[in-house]
């Protein structure tokens, strides 16, 4: 049994897409990032960072030591996962690394420019409304667009990142789905556009999704606790 604490952000759909599609046996427990469950002692000690997702593999193998294994940052959750299942994660050495550049691409840089592109866009101004925050929104904005044409020509001639569906789909997929956040047209990035569409129709995907839904529906704003856990004081801790 898996163990996930989780909380559905991109980074926490990655671990419930794989779950989902790898058929494995798992449990939420839901870390409230509005509410500060981030900073709660005994998150902090599987995930020092306080960041979701995190895991506790209650079935480790031997290998790994034998009892409940605790795994922080969704990259490597993934790939732990992948080694553990023998899915989504080629055992041949060039194919593994095909995947694993991908995926660590996508937790450096589309990941973090993304967040920093949401956050500029469609926070900062309502956090700090004294301030020009344009710069800030255009930087990332357009960084996202520039990793946007870098997908679009990596799936030019291959159906998924790496060739075939992988990890690194599953972590990429969860930030790209959120384009319209920017008022972006997907359609200038037409291999990107069926790609995201290939994506976004795979049944684990959509029950993954759905689960998230269920767990936090959309709100049009956030409360002065949310924007201080995520964005303020909280942040310090």
């Amino acid at each position: 049994m898996i163990d996930l604490y989780y909380w559905p952000t991109p980074n926490g759909h990655k671990i419930t897409i794989f779950l989902e599609e790898a058929g494995l046996p798992y449990k939420i427990i839901p870390v409230d990032i509005g509410k500060g469950d981030q900073f709660k002692p005994d998150f902090l000690k599987i995930s020092p960072n306080n960041r979701m997702p995190a895991i506790v593999d209650q079935g480790a193998a031997k290998d790994a030591g034998g009892g409940p294994l605790p795994i922080f940052e969704s990259g490597a959750i993934l790939q732990y996962l992948s080694e553990k299942t023998g899915k989504f994660l080629p055992s041949n050495t060039r194919e593994k690394f095909k995947v694993l550049q991908w995926l660590f691409w996508q937790v450096g840089g589309l990941g973090p420019m993304m967040g920093q592109a949401n956050h500029f866009t469609r926070y900062a101004s309502e956090i700090d409304e004294g301030c020009d925050h344009s710069y800030g929104r255009e930087r990332y904005q357009n960084e996202t667009r520039r990793l946007f044409g870098v997908m679009d020509r990596q799936l030019a001639d291959h159906q998924f990142l790496a060739g075939e569906y992988s990890i690194a789909d599953i972590a990429s997929w969860p930030w790209a789905r959120a384009y319209k956040n920017y008022d972006f047209d997907i359609a200038d990035w037409p291999n990107l556009k069926r790609w995201h569409q290939t994506m976004k129709a795979r049944p684990a995907v959509r029950r993954a999704i759905d689960i998230g839904l269920g767990i936090n529906p959309p709100q049009d704003k956030l409360s002065e606790e949310a924007k201080k856990n995520l964005f303020g004081a909280g942040q310090k801790r």
